[in-house]
Formats: C-alpha cells, sequence, structure tokens
C-alpha cells in the first residue's frame, strides 16, 4: 500500500538449501528496472536498438541489439559517429557521409537507409538520428536508431519480382488472346448481316468470354447445301485457348464436308466421335446439336450430342424440343445417336445455343433454361435483329463462358 492506495510491485525470490536451512532472498523491481526490461523486448521485437554519441568529447554508447545487428563484437566497443559510413557497403557511403557531415555541422537530421556486409551476409539497414544542441544552438549530442529492415527488404524485392513476373505472363496471355481471337475470326467468320437460307431468315450471335483471356471453342455453322437444304449446327468444344480452337476448326469443317457428301446427321455425329477419340487431344470433349431444313416440307430434322435443347417459339408460346437420344462427343467409342423431326409452321421461331446462354453455377441448367422461355416470351412480337435485346436480358452478370446463338425464323405467310 502506498499512501492508501494499492499499487503492483514486482519481485525476485530465491530460494536455496544451506546444510540444514533454507537462505530466501527478496528483490524488489523498481519501476526503472522494468522499463529496461521492456526498452530490451521493443528492442528485439522490432530488429533494432539505440546509440548515443557526444559530440563534444566523441564519446559514444549502443544497446546490446546495435552490436549484434550490424554484427560487431560488443568487445570492440561502439564506432563514432564519422566513423559510421565505413561500415556501409561502397556504393552506400557517400550518402551517409554527407548525412553524417550535415548533422554534424548544423545540426540537420537524417533517415538513411544503407546496407553492411557481416556474418550473416548482406543486411538491409536504416539509421534515424537527431542532436541535441546547447543553449547557442551548437550541436552537443546525437542520439539515434539503427534497424534492421533485411526481412521487410527482401519481402518487398520478392513482391515487386512477383509483380514483374506478373506483368509479363499478362502481356503473354494478351497476346496468346489476340492470336487466337484472330485465328479464332479467320475461322468462324461472323455474317455481317442476317441471311437468309433455304427460305429461312438467320441470324447470329457470338460473344467471348469476359471472366478469362482465353478464346473459348463454341462455333456455329448456318449454310445452304447444294440440294437447296439448309444445315444448321452449333458445338461448344471443352476448354479454351489454342488446343479448344484448332479442335472446334476441326469439327466444323468436316461436318459441312460429310453433309455436304451425303452423310446423315447421326452418321455425321459418330464419325465425329470417333475423329474426337483419335485426335492428338484423346481426352478432349465437345457437344454439339446438328440440324438440317428441308423447304419444300419445312421439316427440321436433328439430332444432338449432348447439348442443350433447341427452343421452339410458335404462336407466342414457349416450348423446348424434346432431345433425341446422344452423348458427348468423345466419352465413348460405342456412342448412341438418334435423329428427331419438327414440322416447322410460317411465323415459327427456333433457338439453337450454346450453354454460355443459360448456365449460371453453380445453380442447376433447368433455372438456366426456365429464364431463357421467360425471356423470349417477354418479348414475344420482336422481329428479326433482337437477338441483342435478348442477349442483354439473359446475360446481366459478366460472362464466364462464350455464348453463341443462331436464331432462325420462318417468314411469315403473305
Amino acid at each position: 500500500m502506498v499512501d492508501g492506495a494499492a499499487e503492483l510491485t514486482t519481485y525476485s525470490v530465491r530460494v536455496t538449501r544451506l546444510e540444514d536451512a533454507l537462505v530466501v532472498t527478496w528483490v524488489r523491481h523498481a519501476s526503472s528496472d522494468r522499463q529496461e526490461q521492456r526498452l530490451a523486448e521493443l528492442q528485439r521485437l522490432g530488429n533494432l536498438g539505440w546509440a548515443n554519441w557526444n559530440l563534444a568529447t566523441g564519446e559514444a554508447s549502443w544497446s546490446s541489439q546495435v552490436f549484434q545487428i550490424l554484427g560487431r563484437d560488443p568487445a570492440e566497443g561502439p564506432v563514432p559517429l564519422n566513423g559510421l559510413p565505413a561500415l556501409a557497403l561502397p556504393d552506400d557511403r557517400a550518402s551517409l557521409r554527407r548525412a553524417v557531415g550535415a548533422l554534424a555541422r548544423e545540426g540537420e537530421p537524417f533517415d538513411v537507409p544503407f546496407r553492411v556486409r557481416g556474418p550473416r551476409g548482406v543486411r538491409h539497414l536504416r539509421l534515424v538520428v537527431e542532436v541535441v544542441a546547447d543553449g547557442r544552438g551548437t550541436p552537443v549530442e546525437a542520439h539515434g536508431i539503427v534497424q534492421d529492415l533485411t526481412a521487410r527488404r527482401r519481402a518487398e524485392l520478392a513482391l515487386r519480382e512477383s509483380e514483374r513476373a506478373m506483368l509479363t505472363q499478362h502481356d503473354v496471355l494478351q497476346s496468346e488472346r489476340v492470336l487466337v481471337a484472330r485465328l479464332q475470326n479467320a475461322l468462324l467468320p461472323l455474317p455481317e448481316r442476317k441471311v437468309d437460307l433455304a427460305g429461312l431468315r438467320v441470324e447470329v450471335a457470338y460473344l467471348p468470354a469476359q471472366a478469362d483471356i482465353h478464346v473459348g471453342g463454341d462455333w456455329f455453322s448456318a449454310i445452304e447445301l447444294p440440294d437447296g437444304d439448309a444445315l444448321f449446327v452449333v458445338g461448344d468444344v471443352a476448354g479454351h485457348g489454342v488446343d479448344a480452337v484448332a479442335t472446334m476448326a476441326q469439327l466444323r469443317f468436316t461436318t459441312k464436308g460429310m453433309v455436304i457428301t451425303g452423310s446423315s446427321l447421326t452418321g455425321a455425329l459418330t464419325r465425329l466421335n470417333t475423329l474426337l477419340l483419335h485426335s492428338r487431344d484423346s481426352h478432349g470433349t465437345a457437344t454439339m446439336v446438328l440440324a438440317r431444313y428441308r423447304p419444300a416440307e419445312r421439316r427440321l430434322s436433328w439430332t444432338q450430342a449432348g447439348h442443350t435443347p433447341p427452343l421452339l417459339v410458335r404462336g407466342g408460346e414457349v416450348s423446348y424440343l424434346r432431345r433425341p437420344p446422344g452423348m458427348l462427343l468423345g466419352a465413348t467409342a460405342t456412342p448412341r445417336f438418334e435423329e428427331a423431326e419438327c414440322l416447322l409452321e410460317p411465323g415459327d421461331r427456333v433457338l439453337f445455343y450454346t450453354d454460355g446462354l443459360v448456365e449460371r453455377p453453380p445453380e442447376n441448367i433447368d433455372v438456366g433454361l426456365a429464364r431463357l422461355a421467360e425471356a423470349v416470351t417477354a418479348h414475344p412480337d420482336d422481329e428479326l435483329g433482337s437477338l441483342g435485346t435478348l442477349l442483354d436480358a439473359m446475360l446481366e452478370d459478366e460472362r464466364r463462358d462464350d455464348v453463341c446463338v443462331l436464331d432462325i425464323r420462318v417468314p411469315e405467310e403473305r
């Protein structure tokens, strides 16, 4: 109790055996002792130490932490203030010498980084010093701190190197994107305006993903065959980048070639499956919907390989065509594909699309299909050229996948 109030006091107690008795000693630690202990802990935790220099007598005193930071034997004693530049590496001596000279002459404080070489290699240090002047303003004493910034400096250098590597990688990936985009544009040219095929009016939309710098493998074909029929294909190769675009081109041109030379739709899918299994990337997969339209009968025959179903708009009603059996291309050596048919009527509208239009992970794709049906229903009187409105309604957030859409319309009879 001190003046009637409780005060916290710290003691060290030692008990020692002395023959058949015990010797007990009590040592009370004054507040100054505790402050010195806390100061020592602060220096250790901050990896810094204090130093004082008497500018009149040249005497100096350092804390033990300064000797440890500088890798100097305490038996050698502290270094005078004007002797500090000699401890630094040659490239850092001039700036440290100028700072020490300005402090000694004009009392100018300084905060200077410098490097030293010691038993633990090169260390990055920081020296902060200010002066105490007499009544006439003459500097008589300097005191400051020495701090070891080696760990921080190494972290900064590692971060800078990482940023440099990231920028280099970004440039490489950006160049790859430009290259792949040009390759894709050459292999998959988009029509600049709506086209008429076999009495149908067709609009195409292709939007690359925004969440990745790679170009994907979504693709389409819409051509008129030699016999006057129309061929419609929408496909999606798994993956992104050059390999996906190469596989896309292989499937796109092979599909057209096989159908033009007389292959059936299911026969084309079977051969494409074999082609994919024996391609350079034997683990590659793709989905596809393949359709043939006969204008004399307004008959749409179609087949699919693991693809989303076409959407039919008729008389303001929206429905999905029932998918015939069909497996993902590249999934098995013995696939099964079947055809389905739909007789189109004047005013009908059919949408073929890739899953990027309806998928929003992690939700079930059925939710996306319902969302597409609702978006089309909300604009039942849209004319050709309305794909932009539909895409805006479906793609509110950032696109994580490519989107490819074929919008096919049967003109109204006049």
